[in-house]
């Protein structure tokens, strides 16, 4: 399985993950859950009203981390934003519960996929092993 496929392959099904931002000097940390590989390039979804898309506008720069119970996966990046009608409705027809309060249409729906992005997984178990995309 090619490196960035087993990266979105852990996230789908761990279900959540913690995104990391800074607000000024203060780390701010959010449980997420969406996440959509598309293009090639691995996604979130968030709201452009809320405090993240704001963080995130200043400062690109993000990290995640997840954890299934056996390893943990951290990825650091650049977060783009992608305002493509297209990938909106893939990540919304992945994600259908999110239809309730997301439209590919509306002002709202933010799409960003990791740039220049590190991707390590560990576990107590074995080496670490990292993908880059």
């Amino acid at each position: 399985m090619e490196g960035i496929e087993r990266v979105y392959k852990f996230l789908d099904e761990v279900k959540t993950y913690y995104l990391a931002t800074v607000e000024g000097d203060q780390p701010r940390c959010r449980p997420f859950g969406t996440v959509l590989l598309y293009d090639g390039k691995l996604y979130i979804q968030t709201g452009k009203v809320k405090a993240v898309s704001k963080q995130l506008n200043v400062n690109p720069k993000a990290e995640l981390c997840a954890f299934n119970g056996a390893e943990w996966l951290r990825i650091s990046g650049e977060l783009v934003n992608d305002d493509r009608r297209e990938v909106k409705v893939a990540m919304l027809d992945k994600m259908p519960e999110l239809k309730a309060m997301y439209s590919p249409d509306d002002d709202n729906t933010q799409v960003l996929y990791f740039k220049n992005a590190t991707a390590t997984f560990s576990s107590f178990t074995k080496a670490p092993e990292v993908v880059k995309f």
